[in-house]
């Protein structure tokens, strides 16, 4: 028993469709690399999702857009003279500013000004005068800076100083008083030891005796 005829029709369920395009896709592909192989043709396919997302395939014999100038030159359409037009006029706009600046970064060296007239002059020392100022007010910020944060830095070295120093005498101080509580201990320790006390008496006898 054959198979039935599909509908060729949306299919709803979005996983259904992701499927099936995945597998035509392959499908296709397969097809195209198939006739550049054994007819020797050349072909570029190009394939969007309904993610937006692209797949293309090319014979490995051409490119792209060696098949777009074909098919331009064969079937008489013009694909791309309005974006061409547009992409040269834009080049040519951007080269003609690129070169204006390297004559003029030329004329600011002192280069080529030769054939300047005396309103060109005046304009290029204006330029070069408020150049000289901003660079000028950025070197006194820079300075400015600098001092700033070498002051706060020996404030901070001051402070860690006297922190230390504190540290030292509170070190020492703390070191004196175990001394003494030792010292201060082991005397009290001795006279507890002590079972009673000495009397001194004289080396020499007492003289009343001897009259």
């Amino acid at each position: 028993m054959g198979r039935g005829k599909i509908e060729i029709k949306r299919i709803e369920n979005a996983t259904n469709r992701m499927v099936t395009f995945s597998k035509r896709r392959t499908g296709i592909t397969k097809k195209a690399k198939e006739i550049t192989v054994l007819c020797d043709a050349k072909v570029s396919l190009i394939i969007f999702a309904s993610n937006g997302k692209m797949h293309e395939y090319c014979s490995h014999n051409t490119s792209l857009s060696d098949i777009l100038d074909i098919y331009q030159n064969q079937s008489g359409k013009r694909l791309w003279d309005a974006k061409h037009e547009n992409l040269s006029n834009e080049i040519d706009r951007v080269k003609k500013e690129n070169d204006n600046m390297q004559i003029e970064l030329r004329h600011l060296r002192g280069e080529d000004i030769g054939a300047l007239d005396i309103p060109q002059l005046m304009e290029m020392e204006e330029t070069l005068e408020i150049g000289l100022t901003n660079v000028r007010e950025k070197m006194m910020e820079i300075y400015k800076m600098k001092k700033r944060n070498t002051k706060m830095l020996e404030e901070e070295i001051s402070e860690l100083s006297y922190s230390v120093h504190q540290q030292e005498i509170s070190m020492g101080v703390k070191a004196r008083d175990v001394v003494d509580d030792g010292y201060s201990q082991r005397v009290r320790g001795y006279n507890a030891q002590m079972p009673f006390t000495f009397r001194v008496q004289p080396i020499q006898p007492n003289l009343q005796d001897r009259m």
